[in-house]
């Protein structure tokens, strides 16, 4: 098999993944995955895909992870991965959709307004 790479966004987040057959390790940043994401509810959100298929000590992962919060990243992460796997094995296709894992999720940041706090919030309005 040769090397496969996705890419993953979600909110600013972006992960970019090399795919190859191994033994489980996920390398991100040049650090394990466990270093890298401190909970353990991140680390599940990121290896989804695989534990679905049952494929997590199948497929070396080699991640590049830029921008965003930590919840962004790991959720970005999660769509490469589901990707990569449907682009090595497209009969997982119908599985992953199932569960959610090919769909890009779109919602972004409103930017500010002039003349308010925050995107929707307003000064108080004072009658007097």
């Amino acid at each position: 098999m040769e090397v496969v790479n996705t890419l993953g966004r979600r909110k600013s987040a972006v992960a970019r993944i090399y795919v190859s057959e191994g033994k489980g390790n996920v390398i991100i940043n040049k650090r394990d995955l466990k270093d890298y994401f401190p909970t353990d509810i991140l680390q599940y959100v990121a290896l989804q895909p695989l534990t679905l298929l049952n494929v997590k000590e199948k497929y070396d992962i080699k991640v590049n992870l830029d921008g965003g919060g930590y919840s962004g990243q790991a959720e970005a992460l999660r769509l490469a991965i589901a990707r990569a796997l449907v682009n090595i094995d497209p009969e997982s296709r119908a599985e992953l959709k199932q569960a959610g894992f090919l769909t890009r999720d779109s919602r972004e940041v409103e930017r500010k307004k002039p003349g308010q706090p925050k995107a929707r919030k307003r000064f108080q309005f004072s009658k007097r």
